[in-house]
């Protein structure tokens, strides 16, 4: 089974797919920003990444850009009516240039929304600008009061808008109320596989709704944790997990007739930056791995020691440039709807590879140009939007004093 085959039938479900979507967004804190990765293999389209502090929004459009505005300020006047003034805090990321456009196009974002807005970190005092692609990105000195509130220009902004992914822990000044998205869902305690988690049952929900089995929508995975892969039982024993893995892939693959060998995705459970991602078709090998490629399945950003692995269905895309390069969908979000996507496009990897690697290159389509665009409008644009609601529950959760999504529901 295709899924665009049933193109025609999640269309005319559309009323009941916005009524359902309106009630699950009426339940949790929908995120201010997100994006997420999507893989399209045919048979099965889901994301495969979920992002709470997005780079990347220098590949976004500037024809998207009037829409994005809109929905940033529609979400900060129904939830921050008095606010006037975003204030940026951003990455360190001083020498990467990408990264200050991406935080450039925020800024665009937020000025188009009718906002002041300023950027700056405690970490950036000091400097005056960030270079970014386009020219240099103005920075205000940051300071911090007696009760840790940021402090710019004398005063405290009215919303902090938080890019840093903190996963190298909290960093002062981020304990007031006017931050978001909170920082409790920063990389220094959140986990991939807990967005699997929240995301479950919103899939179950939709998927029954629609009536299909919610296994096209949703990678399958598990955590593999306290594997140290410098023992040789650890590896012993993850190799087994990914074996039983695998064989049960293998036996839904045959059972819908898909003809291919399952893969794996190996990657450290808290966030990476797309480092420390393995694709693997057999336990042996983990076995197997050299030095070099187990360091390299160990880092993390920062140099922090991965505890967990998330072992994740690997999803071949089915997408690919007229020219026959392989891409994937990238889906931008704000205030839970995808407002604007681009396309990470790479040639020299195959269908199964990850294809964030420095050899990549986005693109952006116009909508009579884009031989994707239905996808675009519906099944990818469903699942990321399942995903903000999921990363709504994950929040709820962990504000909670609990790492159970479910008691968010």
């Amino acid at each position: 089974m295709k899924l665009r085959d049933l193109n025609d039938m999640l269309e005319s479900k559309r009323q009941e797919i916005t009524a359902w979507m309106k009630v699950k967004r009426n339940e949790v804190d929908i995120p201010i920003y997100g994006s997420v990765d999507v893989r399209d293999a045919g048979w099965k389209i889901c994301v495969v990444d979920a992002n709470h502090f997005p780079a990347g929004f220098n590949n976004v459009s500037k024809e998207n850009m009037s829409e994005l505005s809109l929905l940033f300020k529609e979400h900060v006047k129904r939830t921050r009516p008095d606010c006037e003034w975003v204030h940026i805090y951003p990455e360190s990321h001083t020498r990467n240039q990408g990264y200050a456009e991406n935080i450039s196009s925020i800024k665009t974002m937020i000025l188009e929304a009718g906002f002041a807005c300023t950027v700056g970190s405690p970490d950036l005092n000091g400097l005056h600008a960030m270079n970014g692609i386009s020219g240099p990105l103005v920075l205000q000195e940051v300071e911090l009061n007696e009760d840790d509130e940021l402090i710019v220009g004398g005063k405290i902004p009215d919303l902090i808008l938080l890019n840093n992914d903190l996963t190298d822990g909290e960093i002062p000044g981020i304990h007031s109320t006017n931050i978001t998205p909170p920082p409790h869902m920063g990389w220094y305690r959140r986990r991939k596989s807990q967005h699997y988690e929240a995301l479950k049952p919103y899939v179950d929900e939709i998927a029954a709704l629609i009536e299909i089995d919610p296994w096209h929508l949703m990678p399958d995975w598990f955590v593999s944790e306290n594997k140290c892969l410098t023992e040789e039982t650890c590896r012993m024993k993850l190799a087994e997990e990914i074996d039983d893995f695998l064989n049960d892939l293998r036996q839904k693959y045959r059972s819908l007739g898909i003809s291919r060998e399952p893969t794996v995705v190996i990657k450290n459970d808290s966030g990476t930056y797309g480092l420390g991602i393995m694709m693997l078709t057999s336990g042996e090998q983990i076995l197997n791995l050299s030095n070099r490629k187990a360091n390299r399945l160990r880092y993390a950003k920062g140099g922090a020691d991965v505890e967990n692995f998330l072992i994740q269905e690997g999803i071949p895309t089915a997408l690919a440039t007229a020219a026959g390069e392989n891409l994937e969908p990238v889906v931008y979000l704000v205030d839970g709807e995808a407002a604007s996507w681009f396309y990470r496009i790479n040639g020299k990897k195959s269908d199964m590879d990850n294809l964030n690697s420095p050899s990549a290159r986005f693109e952006n389509y116009e909508d009579s140009e884009n031989p994707y665009i239905e996808q675009a409008h519906g099944w990818h644009a469903l699942v990321a939007e399942l995903s903000m609601i999921a990363m709504g529950a994950e929040a709820k959760a962990w504000e909670n004093h609990t790492t159970d999504p479910n008691i968010a529901k």
